[in-house]
């Protein structure tokens, strides 16, 4: 799409959206942008706390190699210690005392939904966000100013119902699932995709707040299912795991794809032997940079290495959360180029609207970045994984993750 349409639908944005029609935007000088983030750097979930280190280093990167239209990337991100209040708090320090251009990567839906109306009342960009939940287009009318990156976890839910229904149509199954958007579009998603087929057995949630998931797996294996759905966050789906395995229950695991990275896979896997790993399913929409042996050549993963070393030199960059860090820190600065060189809040947003992005090098070869003002799932193709042996390994065609 041109600039000038563009800054015709960014005009458009100012006059109908409450607080876009600021006389002046903060956050943007002629030498600089500065975007602000939250994410879990302590706490329960930390081991997210690497998808805003990765964001970091890609616009560092982006930043020495000649920036936006000349102005360099400042990513300002606090901890929030995967607390929704904590979000909000840190949030509005990003807008009112360090006067942010836009909010960028909020890590979790719980998170998201916490912030937005707060951004949204102010007029204040919030992309790309970690979360797929339907209610960040359900709302997209009341709260134009929030996108989110992942894909759709209804559809996601979706795909492991018709995948299971193909395949194994007699299935006893349960499911574990945060009690939260997140769990429950998985959960949604997974009875609309087995379509009668398949049996869902036994059902059990746990809260963030909880220790562990202990008794909710003990009583999913009294249901004597033989295949477990674990819509958890990383912490969970270890213990999930570990549990199953102490348990001596072998079901086949399928797990959401917020919680694959390999790092959680193999924590896991050296505490159960990989007797319950093993063959684990899930979907996934990236390279997988911990896999040289099938990504080592491939440009996009040699960049993510040089980056690393580069500009998080002591970071881990087999904790390929990074990975997704760079690839949605890559659709920030695409958006922010299309906004041009003389960029408005109401005009990212507008870029971000309207993506056509297909050069990520970070997204499994032939993926694709794509928007529109009624498509706010950037990510809307996928692909099932296998964990065999330690690693992720792609079957089956590039499949739409479209609810």
């Amino acid at each position: 799409m041109t600039r000038r349409v563009l800054a015709a639908l960014a005009a458009a944005l100012v006059t109908a959206v409450p607080g876009a029609g600021a006389a002046s935007t903060p956050g943007l000088t002629g030498t600089s942008i500065l975007i602000g983030g939250t994410a879990p750097l302590t706490g329960p979930e930390s081991a997210y706390s690497v998808v805003a280190q990765g964001a970091a280093a890609y616009f560092k990167y982006v930043s020495a190699n000649g920036g936006v239209f000349g102005r360099s990337i400042d990513y300002r991100y606090y901890d929030d210690g995967y607390d929704p209040a904590q979000t909000v708090q840190q949030t509005r320090r990003l807008v009112e005392q360090d006067g942010v251009f836009a909010i960028f990567g909020t890590i979790g839906t719980e998170q998201t939904l916490a912030t937005r109306p707060y951004l949204n009342q102010l007029g204040i960009p919030q992309l790309f966000a970690g979360s797929g939940a339907s209610a960040l287009v359900r709302d997209a009318k009341r709260y134009p100013w929030t996108i989110g990156y992942l894909p759709s976890f209804v559809a996601e839910g979706q795909l492991y119902g018709k995948h299971l229904a193909a395949t194994s149509p007699a299935a006893r199954i349960a499911v574990l699932y945060e009690d939260s958007d997140f769990g429950k579009d998985l959960l949604l998603g997974l009875q609309q995709g087995l379509g009668g087929k398949g049996k869902i057995v036994a059902k059990a949630s746990y809260s963030v707040s909880d220790a562990d998931v202990g008794s909710q797996l003990s009583a999913l294996k009294a249901s004597k299912a033989d295949t477990l759905m674990v819509f958890a966050l990383p912490k969970q789906t270890i213990q999930s795991f570990i549990t199953a395995d102490k348990l001596g229950w072998r079901p086949q695991f399928y797990v959401a794809s917020v919680s694959i990275d390999p790092f959680v896979m193999t924590v896991a896997r050296l505490n159960t032997g990989g007797r319950t790993t093993e063959g684990a399913l899930s979907i996934a929409f990236l390279k997988d940079a911990s896999n040289l042996a099938r990504w080592g050549r491939d440009p996009g993963v040699r960049l993510y290495y040089r980056i690393m070393k580069a500009y998080d030199p002591s970071g881990d960059p087999k904790a390929v959360a990074n990975f997704y860090g760079m690839a949605s820190a890559f659709t920030l600065v695409d958006a922010l180029k299309h906004a041009g060189r003389n960029p408005t809040r109401a005009g990212l947003l507008a870029a971000a609207l309207h993506l056509n992005e297909t050069d990520n090098p970070f997204l499994l070869p032939g993926f694709a970045v794509r928007t529109g003002p009624t498509d706010r799932y950037p990510i809307d193709q996928v692909q099932l994984y296998r964990y065999h042996a330690g690693v992720w390994h792609a079957f089956g065609p590039i499949l739409p993750a479209r609810p």
